[in-house]
């Protein structure tokens, strides 16, 4: 891959794969020597929800975009700018989108030169409408609903895949898998938490898995949060569905696993979607025998990149849990740097347009080529994962698996 638009001598597949870690370094050199007044710092606003009930996952991002501005600063900052280093600004949205939108307010009258939010889809749509009336670039690290890309904001970025290709690929995965079984699975119960991620979700799961022969003989939602399942896994108990899907986030998602697992559930299989614990190794850890064969289509690193091992191993020193927020946090900020560097400027316009013609390696993620359509990646895709033997493996695509997938389940 190449750009043509990069001054000469950037390496920019060394900058991107090596940062991971100080030791791995960034592979930037050649730069021309920048004769204007440069800022002390870039500052970088980072707006996630680490307080309220999705805590988790919102420090979970903060810590992972932390820890890119902290690769690339140590590996010598943003050197088309003289080695300018990228400044965090922080902001907690509290998992309320007008808080989050508040924050973007606050930081762009501060003279923010970049944001990185907003975990949820509502804290993503909210942030980045607000960012866009100052064209502030905005990077989306986890939000995975589509109209987050479609509202036509020049200033929206999102490197990750969103619900459309998700549950494309989770419907045609489940499918295969299911044909390579005989097709014993010919029904399923939706049971997702009340907010846009998870009724997006099971409002395109619930045209789609027909289109394949499973029939969904039943939705439910619940509110957030949810501390008894009780209920809702009696309803599943009487349906007696072949297939369980769950779209929640990680505390009621852990709680509706243990539940099932209480009341002796017996399915074919739990297919998740987005499963707020099922890619996750402290669900996997602290409740293993819960955990135990669970299959989840979401986001994951490339399990065979050296890149992303030290990235994970990195994180795990820390004291981390390496979730997907915290690699798609660190790449969101990555992308962001990546285009600044591209811009050899905080100029937003600039900034703006290095995103749109973004083509960043990002071999280290499961994807193809990067290539910004409206403000999506869409090199970018999801993998179906499973836990066996206590650990979390991908089982497609092929190119990317570490195991086959067990199905049906004893």
């Amino acid at each position: 891959m190449t750009d043509e638009k990069k001054p000469a001598g950037i390496v920019r597949r060394d900058f991107l794969q090596t940062a991971g870690t100080a030791a791995l370094g960034l592979g930037i050199t050649g730069l021309p020597t920048v004769l204007r007044a440069q800022p002390a710092s870039v500052k970088i606003g980072l707006i996630h929800p680490v307080s309220g009930f999705i805590a988790f996952s919102g420090n979970q991002c903060r810590e992972g975009a932390l820890m890119a501005i902290a690769d690339i600063n140590a590996a010598g900052g943003i050197k088309s700018m003289g080695g300018v280093k990228l400044e965090a600004v922080l902001g907690d949205s509290q998992g309320k989108p007008d808080i989050g939108a508040a924050e973007v307010a606050k930081m762009a009258e501060a003279g923010i030169n970049g944001i990185v939010a907003g975990y949820a889809s509502s804290i993503s749509l909210a942030t980045s409408q607000e960012a866009a009336k100052t064209n502030t670039p905005h990077v989306v690290d986890v939000g995975v609903s589509d109209q987050i890309v479609s509202r036509g904001l020049t200033n929206t970025f999102r490197f990750s895949p969103g619900y459309g290709k998700i549950a494309d690929f989770a419907v045609a995965n489940l499918d295969a898998i299911n044909k390579a079984a005989g097709s014993p699975a010919k029904t399923a119960m939706i049971i997702h938490e009340e907010s846009l991620f998870g009724t997006g979700t099971a409002d395109l799961l619930s045209k789609k898995l027909p289109e394949n022969g499973i029939e969904v003989i039943e939705v439910i939602k619940h509110a957030n949060p949810t501390r008894d399942f009780t209920n809702i896994v009696l309803q599943i108990k009487a349906k007696k569905p072949d297939l369980i899907i769950p779209a929640n986030y990680y505390n009621e998602y852990v709680l509706l696993a243990r539940t099932m697992r209480q009341q002796r559930i017996e399915a074919m299989g739990i297919y998740s979607v987005l499963g707020g614990a099922a890619s996750n190794y402290k669900f996997v850890k602290e409740f293993p025998e819960a955990a135990e064969n669970i299959m989840d289509c979401n986001h994951w690193f490339n399990p065979k990149s050296e890149v992303a091992l030290a990235r994970k191993a990195a994180a795990e020193a820390k004291g981390l849990v390496y979730t997907y927020e915290v690699f798609l946090a660190y790449n969101a900020v990555l992308g962001l740097a990546d285009a600044i560097e591209r811009a050899g400027s905080t100029d937003k316009e600039a900034v703006n347009a290095a995103l749109s013609s973004s083509n960043m390696d990002m071999s280290f993620m499961p994807y193809g080529p990067t290539r910004m359509v409206d403000g999506q990646n869409e090199g970018a895709q999801p993998v179906n994962t499973q836990v066996l033997k206590g650990d979390i493996e991908v089982i497609a695509p092929k190119e990317f698996a570490s195991a086959e997938a067990v199905f049906p389940v004893k």
